[in-house]
């Protein structure tokens, strides 16, 4: 994992599917977990969906909170 990637959690959107638009730090658990059974897709969005399910799966979302733009 790059720092990097933690800011692009919170600034960066879902490009398609049920939650295209929504920041990926905002998807819920049950669609990140969807993805750690069926696969993650490949490339930059399959390593951000693989590290917010982890987050999330662990309970650290609130490390995510000093990054979020006002």
């Amino acid at each position: 994992m790059n720092p990097e990637d933690l800011e692009l959690l919170v600034t960066r959107e879902m490009p398609f599917g049920k939650y295209k638009g929504r920041l990926i730090a905002d998807l819920p658990g049950h669609y990140l977990n969807w993805f750690a059974r069926a696969g993650f897709p490949k490339g930059e969005i399959g390593r951000l969906l693989a590290l917010m399910q982890e987050i999330d799966h662990n309970g650290l979302k609130d490390i995510l909170a000093p990054l979020r733009r006002p």
